[in-house]
């Protein structure tokens, strides 16, 4: 079955390759054959992505495994267990009727649009399913330039490129931590070149705790936890498709499933285990006052992200591996649900500020009745899905103080969720039904009446009797549950503050640190970017006054060099050459003038040399 494995990945890949390499005016030959025109794009990926949703079913089911050579030492593994298959599906699902609402909402650059978001598709994938740090790099690599493709993807315009460059570039520095993480493990496997996700918590000494640590960098990253959480503001640039697949079920969710899966890792270190719970615990407090601030919807649902991601994150701290898994897969279906209800409204008002999106509820019945549900649900209001599932990461919680930071998280869920709510059910900053309006099609009200039933009912995998499926499914049978004196309290508890959030919608709090996501990304200018900038700069001048001139004044001196020794190769070696071949000339020609030819001088040349010779006898004599 590991041909099953294979299309998975191989189909998403294959297919949005040719679709976003063949996207121009005149596409030829086979890519032309493939991608087809503008026109035949959106239904292309569509019908990959159903196939793909089909055989991400299929392996959830039959749970198949396939390896191939990859590099030395470290082969491309890929393995559907019970965590990676509710995954899978989840990922599978929410990415089909993303792209079936964008066939609306998609207008321009249509074969690229496509075409990047199932290769972004496959990248989540091939993270889903790898068993080794080299897959898991590859994919991670990729899911990270194809978010960048997407979020700059009107990159004629100057801010979205530079909202996807930040969301890069902070993401890579998170990503960081997963080469730490592998040097640790060659550092230190027990058998050499041990790449794979699981030996990772068997690592002794100081090379676990870097893995852990890396491990932690790279998750906390992708899911925009603290301090990381900024990025996902600037991504809200990108097309409205992209951010309901980027904040629910793909890359940010990616983060926040690493861990889960990884806990082993995290138990063994201790520390790290111990840095996840509180590090999710207090971005779904502190981002949960930064959703609440907000003024713009789409900003307000992406702060909501990664305060739900936090308790995701918090989940595979504490250990509620299926508490956090399900709370995973419905938020999935709530956050893409909401995003897309964002961009219907973008789309037909051309606004995202929620106090002019007053009445955009009542104009837009179907749009605003999903919406609420939607809202309903990210509230935590019973019986919708986010309530017990919170209340399952709650029950794993053994430290009062996290606990109670937990809980006032919980209660801000209520409180931004209810704002937003209540702001686009107040009349009417936008006209009434009977006024002419654009329309919302058919194809982005549907995937949003599906997403809205997922939204409702997903939270059974946190009840009996599906909870104890989900542990057994996920390898966690004896992990505990919240009993019903606690869904009851909290149940009311979040009725009362949505409520509360509803009735008083315009009058909550917006402090403007709050609403600038705690100064985040201004720290992170103060901190990292500008003395970096500083230090560059400074390198750069080292390089122009000292190096470069070294340089510089090297090749002076050799040339001074070259020249003095030319002038010697002229006036001495030249000279002494030429002078030798003179003499050599000369004394030629004085050996050449006894040479007469005439017979009787040679006589007397004889007669002088031997009379000579006598002298010279007589004389040594």
């Amino acid at each position: 079955m590991s041909a099953l494995l294979w299309a998975l990945i191989a189909l998403p890949a294959v297919a949005g390759a040719l679709l976003a390499l063949g996207g121009g005016r005149r596409p030829r030959g086979a890519v032309a054959a493939s991608a087809g025109t503008g026109r035949s794009a959106p239904a292309a990926a569509v019908a990959v992505s159903a196939v793909v949703l089909a055989l991400a079913a299929a392996a959830a089911e039959v749970r198949p495994t396939a390896e191939a050579a990859f590099v030395a030492g470290g082969p491309l593994g890929l393995r559907v267990d019970g965590l990676t298959a509710l995954v899978l599906v989840t990922v599978a699902a929410v990415t089909f009727l993303v792209l079936v609402f964008a066939v609306g909402d998609i207008r321009r650059g249509r074969p690229r649009f496509f075409g990047l978001m199932l290769l972004f598709e496959a990248a989540v994938l091939l993270t889903v399913t790898a068993t080794t740090l080299t897959g898991l790099l590859l994919a991670w690599e990729i899911m990270g330039a194809t978010s960048y493709a997407l979020i700059a993807f009107h990159w004629r315009e100057h801010e979205p490129v530079a909202a996807g460059a930040t969301a890069f570039l902070t993401t890579r520095a998170g990503d960081l931590g997963l080469y730490l993480a592998a040097g640790a493990a060659l550092a230190g496997a027990t058998s050499a070149g041990d790449l794979s996700l699981d030996a990772l918590a068997s690592l002794d000494g100081p090379w676990l705790h870097l893995a852990a640590a890396g491990v932690l960098a790279a998750a906390l990253g992708k899911a925009a936890q603290l301090p990381f959480a900024f990025w996902l503001s600037r991504a809200m640039l990108g097309p409205s498709p992209v951010s309901a697949l980027l904040h629910s079920a793909a890359m940010v969710a990616m983060g926040g499933y690493l861990l889960l899966r990884l806990h082993p890792l995290l138990e063994a270190a201790g520390w790290a285990a111990h840095a996840a719970a509180w590090t999710g615990a207090l971005t779904a407090l502190a981002l949960g006052v930064v959703a609440l601030a907000q003024r713009d919807l789409k900003q307000l649902l992406a702060a909501s992200t990664s305060a739900q991601l936090g308790f995701v994150v918090l989940a595979a701290g504490t250990g509620a591996i299926a508490g956090g898994t399900a709370h995973l897969v419905a938020h999935a279906a709530v956050k893409s649900l909401l995003f897309l209800a964002a961009g219907a409204w973008l789309s037909a008002l051309g606004t995202k500020n929620l106090t002019e999106l007053r009445g955009a509820a009542r104009r837009y019945r179907t749009v605003g009745t999903v919406f609420v549900v939607g809202a309903l649900a990210l509230a935590g209001v019973p019986p919708l899905s986010l309530w017990p599932t919170k209340d399952e990461i709650l029950a794993a919680v053994d430290s009062p103080a996290l606990y109670g930071v937990t809980l006032a998280a919980a209660v801000l869920s209520c409180l931004y969720a209810g704002k937003a709510m209540g702001l686009v059910l107040r009349p009417h900053a936008v006209s009434e039904p009977g006024q002419d309006a654009p329309r919302v099609p058919l194809v982005e009200t549907a995937p949003m009446t599906v997403l809205a039933v997922a939204a409702t009912g997903a939270g059974v995998l946190a009840l009996p009797p599906l909870t104890t499926w989900v542990k057994q499914t996920v390898g966690t049978p004896g992990e505990a549950s919240a009993g019903p004196a606690t869904l009851l309290l909290t149940a009311a508890l979040t009725c009362a503050a949505t409520a509360a959030a509803v009735r008083w919608a315009p009058r909550l709090p917006a402090p403007a640190w709050a609403r600038r996501w705690l100064g985040l990304e201004s720290a992170a200018q103060a901190v990292v970017v500008r003395p970096v900038l500083a230090l560059a700069g400074v390198l750069a001048r080292f390089d122009d006054r000292v190096l470069d001139r070294g340089v510089e004044s090297t090749a002076h001196g050799v040339r001074a060099l070259a020249a003095r020794c030319a002038r010697a190769d002229r006036g001495v070696v030249d000279g002494a050459v030429r002078g030798v071949a003179t003499g050599a000339r000369r004394l030629g020609e004085l050996a050449r003038r006894p040479q007469t030819g005439q017979l009787h001088q040679y006589y007397a040349q004889a007669v002088a040399l031997l009379s000579a010779a006598v002298v010279l006898l007589l004389l040594l004599r």
